[in-house]
């Protein structure tokens, strides 16, 4: 039994980008807020970033990942939210409170809402089934950025960095703060997967090859990592690279334990939590948002999404009831994934849609019960990056019942580059 009680309106898990701006906003708001954090630091991954361009979305300027983590945790404390680091979730309590345990010693927090905004982390070289010895060396971005910040430098000479997502190239960036610089990037993809000028500048400024539908096949190396195999997916040849660093990087698992603690259900596409258009989950009181939902989108994105769900906990909090039926929302491959994925949504709701082909302009299919209840169009499909769409057609739905999502047509920029 946990020795301490507490209670409080709020309770926030994870003090990251999305976390810290729903307790910014619910705390100015007159809520009492708590909110809880693992590490020794508020500010999630940014503040392992050394590199600028954070913040413009949300505070509309450009910051580096530590001044903007710094300006989120300022923000939030500022407004009246107390943040709890270095404590731990454990599970939930009969009665529906966080068990926790920290500096303060085992405890319970009860409280009228929780938001989960937990994050979520890259998988693993051992989750990838990636070949060869287990030489040092292999690192994700997230295990990178965090050696680099806490000054071990140099964390290696000569890289290679599989991905070519927005990460990756964050990844590039804190590899020279390292001290170290990449050899080459990989993708299995026929491009990159990140803004064209952020691949341009890359490969012309810092002279780092891409090299395209390419694999890693192998990782070689006695100790320390000596070299890598790359395989060519379209002519199947493969080329040894020297190198004593290898960068996974992309390849999203949401931070979902306290989630699957709770009972909640989980998307079967995002492997986080399933939440309607208000970020709830399927049970009562419980919120989540920020990339505990979808594969790592930029921090002032979660943090957007942080004020957005702050909104809806601000209402409940006040009274708004919790729908008592939803229609999940799953979408057919290619596709990959939605979010929101459950109704009931707002008609201004923005869907961030996820491919694993890529097409500017996308024709959608939405069927529920056998019967196509609309067509919509997509914009912006690509591996790694979210596509966006619109909601209008989601008052045709009805409750309860799930729906259907699939891919009716495209153009794809292969083909028009085929055509041209």
């Amino acid at each position: 039994m946990a020795a301490v009680s507490a209670t409080a309106d709020v309770v926030i898990v994870g003090a990251g980008p999305a976390g810290l701006a729903a307790a910014d906003g619910l705390a100015r708001a007159g809520a009492d807020v708590r909110v809880i954090e693992r590490e020794q630091a508020a500010g999630g991954i940014p503040r392992h970033c050394e590199h600028g361009g954070f913040g413009l979305r949300d505070l509309r300027r450009s910051l580096t990942g530590p001044d903007y983590a710094a300006r989120c945790a300022e923000r939030a404390a500022a407004g009246g939210a107390e943040i709890m680091l270095g404590t731990q979730v454990t599970g939930w309590s009969a009665d529906g409170a966080l068990i926790l345990a920290g500096a303060r010693g085992p405890q319970t927090l009860a409280a009228r809402a929780v938001l989960l905004a937990t994050g979520c982390r890259e998988r693993p070289r051992a989750a990838r089934a990636i070949p060869g010895s287990r030489p040092r060396g292999v690192f994700t971005t997230g295990t990178l950025q965090r050696l680099v910040a806490a000054g071990e430098r140099p964390v290696g000479h000569r890289a290679v960095i599989v991905g070519a997502e927005h990460v990756s190239y964050s990844a590039l960036q804190t590899l020279r703060h390292g001290g170290a610089r990449a050899a080459v990037m990989t993708t299995e993809l026929d491009r990159a997967q990140t803004f064209a000028a952020v691949a341009a500048a890359a490969r012309l400024l810092l002279r780092v090859p891409l090299l395209t539908r390419t694999a890693i096949a192998a990782v070689h190396g006695r100790g320390r990592v000596e070299a890598v195999d790359l395989l060519d997916l379209g002519g199947g040849g493969t080329q040894r690279v020297a190198c004593d660093t290898v960068i996974l990087t992309g390849d999203w698992i949401p931070e979902r334990e306290v989630a699957q603690l709770a009972g909640v259900t989980l998307d079967r596409g995002t492997g986080g939590p399933r939440v309607d258009g208000e970020g709830r989950t399927d049970r009562v009181g419980l919120f989540a948002a920020g990339n505990i939902l979808h594969g790592a989108e930029p921090a002032d994105v979660a943090a957007l999404e942080g004020r957005s769900v702050a909104r809806s906990i601000g209402e409940y909090l006040g009274g708004a009831g919790w729908p008592a039926r939803s229609a999940a929302i799953e979408v057919a491959p290619p596709l990959a994934w939605i979010v929101p994925n459950a109704l009931p949504v707002l008609r201004d709701t923005r869907f961030k849609l996820r491919s694993s082909v890529a097409a500017r302009r996308a024709e959608v299919r939405v069927e529920q019960a056998g019967r196509v209840i609309a067509t919509a169009r997509a914009r912006g499909l690509a591996p790694g990056r979210g596509g966006r769409l619109a909601a209008d057609w989601a008052g045709d739905a009805e409750p309860g019942e799930p729906l259907t999502i699939t891919l009716a047509s495209a153009a794809t920029r292969r083909a028009r580059a085929a055509r041209a």
